[in-house]
Protein backbone atom coordinates (compact mmCIF):
# COMPACT_ATOMS: atom_id res chain seq x y z
CA UNK A 1 0.00 0.00 0.00
CA UNK A 2 1.07 3.67 -0.81
CA UNK A 3 0.16 6.80 1.38
CA UNK A 4 0.81 10.62 0.41
CA UNK A 5 1.36 11.98 3.72
CA UNK A 6 0.99 15.87 4.09
CA UNK A 7 1.65 18.46 6.80
CA UNK A 8 2.99 21.94 6.52
CA UNK A 9 3.63 23.10 10.09
CA UNK A 10 5.78 21.65 13.12
CA UNK A 11 3.01 20.12 15.27
CA UNK A 12 1.46 18.42 12.29
CA UNK A 13 4.91 17.14 11.25
CA UNK A 14 5.22 15.91 15.23
CA UNK A 15 1.51 13.99 14.42
CA UNK A 16 2.48 12.62 11.22
CA UNK A 17 5.74 10.98 12.47
CA UNK A 18 4.00 9.09 15.22
CA UNK A 19 1.31 8.44 13.13
CA UNK A 20 3.76 6.78 10.39
CA UNK A 21 5.56 5.04 13.28
CA UNK A 22 2.92 3.12 14.23
CA UNK A 23 1.49 2.36 10.65
CA UNK A 24 4.81 0.44 10.29
CA UNK A 25 4.63 -1.22 13.31
CA UNK A 26 1.16 -3.01 11.63
CA UNK A 27 2.24 -3.30 8.11
CA UNK A 28 6.26 -2.58 7.68
CA UNK A 29 5.43 -3.07 3.42
CA UNK A 30 3.74 0.34 3.69
CA UNK A 31 5.47 3.21 1.20
CA UNK A 32 5.15 6.70 2.92
CA UNK A 33 5.99 9.90 0.89
CA UNK A 34 4.91 13.13 1.56
CA UNK A 35 5.50 16.96 2.91
CA UNK A 36 6.71 17.32 6.24
CA UNK A 37 9.62 17.77 8.78
CA UNK A 38 12.76 15.94 10.01
CA UNK A 39 10.47 14.28 12.19
CA UNK A 40 8.80 12.36 9.42
CA UNK A 41 11.93 12.10 7.69
CA UNK A 42 13.07 10.12 10.88
CA UNK A 43 9.81 7.99 11.27
CA UNK A 44 10.47 7.24 7.71
CA UNK A 45 8.35 9.30 5.42
CA UNK A 46 10.15 10.28 2.38
CA UNK A 47 10.49 13.61 2.63
CA UNK A 48 10.18 15.97 -0.28
CA UNK A 49 9.66 19.03 0.60
CA UNK A 50 10.47 20.48 3.97
CA UNK A 51 7.83 22.23 6.04
CA UNK A 52 10.32 25.34 6.20
CA UNK A 53 9.87 25.99 2.55
CA UNK A 54 5.65 26.17 3.21
CA UNK A 55 4.38 27.56 5.99
CA UNK A 56 3.20 31.15 6.07
CA UNK A 57 1.27 33.33 8.48
CA UNK A 58 -0.51 36.53 8.53
CA UNK A 59 -2.25 37.48 5.82
CA UNK A 60 0.57 40.22 4.60
CA UNK A 61 2.98 37.17 4.56
CA UNK A 62 0.67 34.92 2.01
CA UNK A 63 -0.04 37.73 -0.35
CA UNK A 64 3.88 37.96 -0.31
CA UNK A 65 4.36 34.54 -1.36
CA UNK A 66 1.50 33.92 -3.49
CA UNK A 67 3.66 32.48 -5.90
CA UNK A 68 5.96 30.41 -3.77
CA UNK A 69 2.65 29.08 -2.52
CA UNK A 70 1.47 27.99 -6.14
CA UNK A 71 4.35 26.48 -6.87
CA UNK A 72 4.50 24.13 -3.92
CA UNK A 73 1.03 23.17 -4.78
CA UNK A 74 2.06 22.36 -8.49
CA UNK A 75 4.94 20.45 -7.16
CA UNK A 76 2.71 18.71 -4.88
CA UNK A 77 0.38 17.56 -7.23
CA UNK A 78 2.46 16.30 -9.51
CA UNK A 79 4.25 14.50 -7.24
CA UNK A 80 1.11 12.55 -6.43
CA UNK A 81 0.41 11.86 -9.77
CA UNK A 82 4.16 10.12 -10.29
CA UNK A 83 3.52 8.34 -6.39
CA UNK A 84 0.10 7.09 -7.49
CA UNK A 85 -1.03 6.79 -4.00
CA UNK A 86 -4.16 4.28 -2.79
CA UNK A 87 -4.09 7.03 0.09
CA UNK A 88 -3.73 10.42 1.27
CA UNK A 89 -3.33 11.83 4.66
CA UNK A 90 -3.58 15.42 4.95
CA UNK A 91 -2.78 16.88 8.92
CA UNK A 92 -4.06 20.51 9.36
CA UNK A 93 -2.70 23.08 7.54
CA UNK A 94 -6.25 23.88 6.03
CA UNK A 95 -5.32 26.41 3.12
CA UNK A 96 -2.70 24.71 1.52
CA UNK A 97 -4.92 20.60 2.39
CA UNK A 98 -8.16 21.71 1.29
CA UNK A 99 -6.78 22.30 -1.91
CA UNK A 100 -5.02 19.14 -2.41
CA UNK A 101 -8.33 17.37 -1.04
CA UNK A 102 -10.17 18.32 -4.37
CA UNK A 103 -7.32 17.14 -6.36
CA UNK A 104 -6.72 13.87 -4.36
CA UNK A 105 -10.79 13.44 -4.71
CA UNK A 106 -11.02 13.73 -8.70
CA UNK A 107 -8.54 11.25 -9.25
CA UNK A 108 -10.34 8.81 -7.43
CA UNK A 109 -7.69 8.14 -4.05
CA UNK A 110 -9.06 8.33 -0.61
CA UNK A 111 -8.87 11.25 0.90
CA UNK A 112 -8.23 11.12 5.12
CA UNK A 113 -8.23 14.86 7.01
CA UNK A 114 -6.51 14.30 10.20
CA UNK A 115 -6.84 17.38 12.43
CA UNK A 116 -9.59 19.06 11.20
CA UNK A 117 -9.52 22.49 9.64
CA UNK A 118 -10.73 25.04 12.72
CA UNK A 119 -14.24 26.01 11.13
CA UNK A 120 -15.81 26.53 14.30
CA UNK A 121 -13.59 29.83 14.72
CA UNK A 122 -13.51 31.22 11.19
CA UNK A 123 -13.90 30.29 7.44
CA UNK A 124 -16.96 27.92 7.82
CA UNK A 125 -17.20 28.30 4.02
CA UNK A 126 -14.85 25.33 4.50
CA UNK A 127 -17.55 22.92 5.69
CA UNK A 128 -18.56 22.42 2.28
CA UNK A 129 -15.43 21.50 1.35
CA UNK A 130 -14.67 19.01 3.99
CA UNK A 131 -17.87 17.62 3.32
CA UNK A 132 -17.53 17.35 -0.76
CA UNK A 133 -13.74 16.08 -0.31
CA UNK A 134 -12.71 14.62 2.52
CA UNK A 135 -13.80 10.77 3.36
CA UNK A 136 -12.51 10.48 6.42
CA UNK A 137 -12.57 13.14 9.05
CA UNK A 138 -10.16 12.73 12.06
CA UNK A 139 -10.59 15.23 14.97
CA UNK A 140 -8.58 16.36 18.05
CA UNK A 141 -11.24 17.88 20.31
CA UNK A 142 -14.34 16.04 21.36
CA UNK A 143 -16.77 19.12 20.61
CA UNK A 144 -15.51 18.95 16.99
CA UNK A 145 -17.85 15.96 16.52
CA UNK A 146 -21.15 17.70 17.67
CA UNK A 147 -20.03 20.51 15.00
CA UNK A 148 -19.33 18.65 12.38
CA UNK A 149 -22.48 16.26 13.38
CA UNK A 150 -24.84 19.19 13.29
CA UNK A 151 -23.66 20.01 9.65
CA UNK A 152 -24.25 16.55 8.45
CA UNK A 153 -20.35 15.57 8.25
CA UNK A 154 -19.69 12.13 9.92
CA UNK A 155 -16.20 12.33 12.40
CA UNK A 156 -14.33 9.93 14.48
CA UNK A 157 -12.42 10.95 17.48
CA UNK A 158 -9.89 8.69 19.11
CA UNK A 159 -8.54 11.34 21.78
CA UNK A 160 -5.74 13.68 21.47
CA UNK A 161 -2.64 12.70 20.63
CA UNK A 162 -0.45 15.28 22.93
CA UNK A 163 -1.90 12.88 25.49
CA UNK A 164 0.37 10.56 24.10
CA UNK A 165 3.40 12.24 24.48
CA UNK A 166 3.15 13.99 27.96
CA UNK A 167 4.52 11.75 30.10
CA UNK A 168 6.49 11.47 33.12
CA UNK A 169 9.09 9.91 31.05
CA UNK A 170 10.25 13.85 30.30
CA UNK A 171 13.19 15.00 31.47
CA UNK A 172 14.03 18.32 33.58
CA UNK A 173 16.95 20.44 32.64
CA UNK A 174 19.21 21.58 35.23
CA UNK A 175 19.55 25.15 36.13
CA UNK A 176 20.83 27.65 39.53
CA UNK A 177 17.57 29.04 39.94
CA UNK A 178 13.99 28.72 39.13
CA UNK A 179 13.12 28.81 35.51
CA UNK A 180 10.40 30.63 34.04
CA UNK A 181 10.17 29.15 29.86
CA UNK A 182 9.52 31.28 26.88
CA UNK A 183 7.87 29.92 23.90
CA UNK A 184 8.34 32.73 21.08
CA UNK A 185 6.31 30.39 17.75
CA UNK A 186 7.39 28.53 15.21
CA UNK A 187 7.21 30.67 12.61
CA UNK A 188 10.05 33.45 11.81
CA UNK A 189 7.16 36.70 11.75
CA UNK A 190 5.98 35.33 15.38
CA UNK A 191 8.96 35.31 17.02
CA UNK A 192 10.55 38.91 15.47
CA UNK A 193 6.93 40.20 16.75
CA UNK A 194 6.74 38.14 20.10
CA UNK A 195 9.77 37.69 21.39
CA UNK A 196 11.31 40.84 22.15
CA UNK A 197 8.63 41.65 24.55
CA UNK A 198 8.98 38.31 26.58
CA UNK A 199 13.09 38.86 26.81
CA UNK A 200 12.02 42.40 28.27
CA UNK A 201 10.58 40.96 31.43
CA UNK A 202 14.23 39.05 32.21
CA UNK A 203 15.42 42.26 34.13
CA UNK A 204 12.09 42.43 36.09
CA UNK A 205 12.88 38.44 37.50
CA UNK A 206 16.35 38.60 38.38
CA UNK A 207 15.50 35.41 40.66
CA UNK A 208 14.70 33.10 37.67
CA UNK A 209 16.44 32.00 34.87
CA UNK A 210 15.04 32.73 31.42
CA UNK A 211 14.80 29.77 29.05
CA UNK A 212 14.02 29.91 25.16
CA UNK A 213 12.20 26.83 23.67
CA UNK A 214 12.83 27.05 20.12
CA UNK A 215 12.41 24.93 17.07
CA UNK A 216 15.70 23.99 15.32
CA UNK A 217 14.29 26.51 12.33
CA UNK A 218 14.27 29.30 14.52
CA UNK A 219 17.17 28.69 16.72
CA UNK A 220 19.14 31.40 14.47
CA UNK A 221 16.20 33.93 15.13
CA UNK A 222 16.29 33.53 18.76
CA UNK A 223 19.72 34.00 18.74
CA UNK A 224 19.90 37.25 16.88
CA UNK A 225 17.02 38.53 19.14
CA UNK A 226 18.11 37.87 22.84
CA UNK A 227 22.03 38.14 22.59
CA UNK A 228 21.44 40.91 24.94
CA UNK A 229 20.16 39.24 27.31
CA UNK A 230 21.09 37.05 29.57
CA UNK A 231 18.84 33.49 28.61
CA UNK A 232 19.96 29.70 27.88
CA UNK A 233 18.31 28.88 24.49
CA UNK A 234 17.12 25.10 24.30
CA UNK A 235 16.61 23.79 20.72
CA UNK A 236 14.39 20.77 19.79
CA UNK A 237 13.74 20.05 23.60
CA UNK A 238 10.40 22.28 24.44
CA UNK A 239 8.96 19.35 26.71
CA UNK A 240 12.08 19.23 29.16
CA UNK A 241 11.74 23.08 29.10
CA UNK A 242 8.27 23.40 30.06
CA UNK A 243 8.39 20.46 32.73
CA UNK A 244 11.69 22.18 34.37
CA UNK A 245 9.69 25.90 34.67
CA UNK A 246 7.78 27.30 36.91
CA UNK A 247 5.74 29.70 34.58
CA UNK A 248 5.74 29.92 30.66
CA UNK A 249 5.32 32.74 28.41
CA UNK A 250 3.80 30.83 25.54
CA UNK A 251 2.26 32.11 21.77
CA UNK A 252 -1.10 30.79 20.90
CA UNK A 253 -1.05 27.26 19.14
CA UNK A 254 -0.85 23.91 20.15
CA UNK A 255 2.38 24.68 22.77
CA UNK A 256 -0.80 26.23 24.94
CA UNK A 257 -2.39 22.75 24.99
CA UNK A 258 1.26 21.32 25.64
CA UNK A 259 2.05 23.34 28.65
CA UNK A 260 -1.28 22.85 30.31
CA UNK A 261 -1.11 19.36 30.28
CA UNK A 262 2.20 19.31 31.71
CA UNK A 263 0.64 21.64 34.51
CA UNK A 264 2.73 24.36 34.13
CA UNK A 265 0.76 28.13 34.58
CA UNK A 266 0.91 29.86 31.73
CA UNK A 267 0.67 33.17 30.13
CA UNK A 268 -0.80 33.42 26.25
CA UNK A 269 1.22 36.13 24.46
CA UNK A 270 0.64 37.38 21.06
CA UNK A 271 1.36 40.30 18.54
CA UNK A 272 1.02 40.28 14.59
CA UNK A 273 0.94 42.92 11.94
CA UNK A 274 -2.00 45.28 12.46
CA UNK A 275 -3.40 44.06 8.71
CA UNK A 276 -3.91 40.11 10.27
CA UNK A 277 -4.95 41.75 13.44
CA UNK A 278 -8.04 43.50 12.33
CA UNK A 279 -8.59 41.14 9.88
CA UNK A 280 -8.37 38.57 12.68
CA UNK A 281 -11.06 40.54 14.45
CA UNK A 282 -13.30 40.64 11.46
CA UNK A 283 -13.53 37.81 10.53
CA UNK A 284 -12.52 35.27 13.66
CA UNK A 285 -15.89 33.87 15.75
CA UNK A 286 -14.41 32.73 19.01
CA UNK A 287 -14.17 34.58 22.40
CA UNK A 288 -10.35 33.08 22.73
CA UNK A 289 -7.04 32.14 21.19
CA UNK A 290 -6.00 29.42 23.00
CA UNK A 291 -7.17 25.99 22.61
CA UNK A 292 -7.04 25.79 26.59
CA UNK A 293 -9.97 28.17 26.98
CA UNK A 294 -11.92 27.32 23.61
CA UNK A 295 -11.78 23.59 25.08
CA UNK A 296 -12.68 25.09 28.17
CA UNK A 297 -15.20 27.45 26.99
CA UNK A 298 -13.68 29.58 29.56
CA UNK A 299 -10.77 31.99 30.57
CA UNK A 300 -8.15 29.57 32.51
CA UNK A 301 -4.70 31.42 30.98
CA UNK A 302 -4.56 34.55 30.80
CA UNK A 303 -4.25 36.01 27.21
CA UNK A 304 -2.10 39.03 26.39
CA UNK A 305 -2.87 39.85 22.89
CA UNK A 306 -1.44 42.51 20.39
CA UNK A 307 -1.35 45.96 22.57
CA UNK A 308 -2.27 44.03 25.64
CA UNK A 309 0.78 42.36 24.95
CA UNK A 310 3.37 44.84 27.15
CA UNK A 311 6.21 44.80 29.67
CA UNK A 312 3.75 46.29 32.36
CA UNK A 313 0.84 43.62 31.59
CA UNK A 314 3.12 41.00 31.56
CA UNK A 315 4.95 41.68 34.70
CA UNK A 316 1.68 41.79 36.38
CA UNK A 317 0.04 39.07 34.95
CA UNK A 318 3.58 37.32 36.07
CA UNK A 319 3.75 38.06 39.63
CA UNK A 320 -0.24 36.80 39.92
CA UNK A 321 0.53 33.35 38.58
CA UNK A 322 4.30 33.13 40.62
CA UNK A 323 2.38 34.03 43.47
CA UNK A 324 -1.00 31.60 43.25
CA UNK A 325 -0.89 28.88 40.58
CA UNK A 326 -3.67 26.69 42.52
CA UNK A 327 -6.89 27.79 40.38
CA UNK A 328 -5.10 27.53 36.83
CA UNK A 329 -4.17 23.78 38.12
CA UNK A 330 -7.17 22.87 39.27
CA UNK A 331 -8.74 23.95 35.74
CA UNK A 332 -5.87 22.23 33.79
CA UNK A 333 -7.30 19.05 35.86
CA UNK A 334 -10.52 19.27 34.30
CA UNK A 335 -8.93 19.75 31.13
CA UNK A 336 -7.04 16.35 31.14
CA UNK A 337 -9.99 14.63 32.10
CA UNK A 338 -12.14 15.82 29.14
CA UNK A 339 -9.21 14.96 27.33
CA UNK A 340 -8.77 11.62 28.33
CA UNK A 341 -7.60 9.05 26.00
CA UNK A 342 -4.84 6.57 25.45
CA UNK A 343 -2.80 5.35 22.42
CA UNK A 344 -4.12 7.52 20.20
CA UNK A 345 -1.36 7.78 17.12
CA UNK A 346 -2.26 3.71 17.23
CA UNK A 347 -5.95 3.69 17.11
CA UNK A 348 -5.39 6.41 13.94
CA UNK A 349 -3.19 4.03 12.59
CA UNK A 350 -5.28 0.95 12.88
CA UNK A 351 -8.37 3.04 11.29
CA UNK A 352 -6.30 4.23 8.21
CA UNK A 353 -4.73 0.95 7.39
CA UNK A 354 -8.31 -1.04 7.42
Amino acid sequence: MKIYIISGEKSGDLHGSNLATEMYKKDNTIKLRGFGGNKMKESGVEVVKHINQLSFMGFTEVIKNLFVIKKNLDFCKDDIISFNPDKIILIDFPGFNLRIAKFAKQRGIKVYYYISPKVWAWKKNRVEQIRNYIDELIVIFPFEVDFFYKNNIRSHYFGNPLTDLLDDKIKTISSDKKIISILPGSRKQEVKKNLPVMLKLTKEFPDYNFVIASTDAMFTVCKETSIRYDVLIEKENTYSVLKSSELALVTSGTATLETALLNIPQIVCYKTDKLTYLLAKLFVKIKWISLVNIIMNKEVVKELIQDKMNTESLKSEMNLLLSDSEKIKIDYKKLKEILKSDKVSEKIAKFILT
